[in-house]
């Protein structure tokens, strides 16, 4: 198994392309914030651990070890867009808001953040138990 298989790892990648996404889906709504009928979309928050375990979508997949497992269902979509109407409508039927799409974007630029924070002590210690002793 390579570093890149381990499923912390995997589990961040996930997290910031989920970030990723939501980046272009908010910089899409801040795009169309002047055009009549255009309605806000956000991305659905990711499934947690324990929708994930009953087999909701999330985004944690089982894995067969053994011949005898039962198989892995098929694929899931990724990620959810979903219409997220703003506090307020224009009369045209506009719901982008952009100072609350520049607070989601502070939002989710925070959460890369940390996400980016995580995956660098994770290749720290990952770094450090590789060292031979005595270094």
């Amino acid at each position: 198994m390579g570093v890149a298989d381990l499923p912390l790892l995997n589990q961040i990648k996930g997290r910031l392309g989920w970030l990723d996404e939501r980046q272009r889906v908010i910089a899409q709504n801040v795009a169309n914030s002047d055009t009549p009928g255009y309605a806000a979309r956000d991305l659905a928050q990711p499934r947690d651990f324990a929708a994930a375990l009953r087999g909701q979508g999330g985004p944690l997949q089982m894995t067969r070890t053994a011949p005898n497992h039962i198989a892995p269902a098929g694929p899931v979509a990724r990620y959810a867009s979903n219409d997220a109407p703003d506090s307020e409508t224009t009369l045209d039927g506009n719901s982008v808001v952009v100072e609350e799409q520049m607070l989601k974007m502070a939002e989710s630029r925070m959460a890369y953040d940390a996400a980016i924070g995580f995956y660098q002590k994770s290749m720290q210690m990952i770094r450090l138990a590789a060292k031979p002793p005595g270094r």
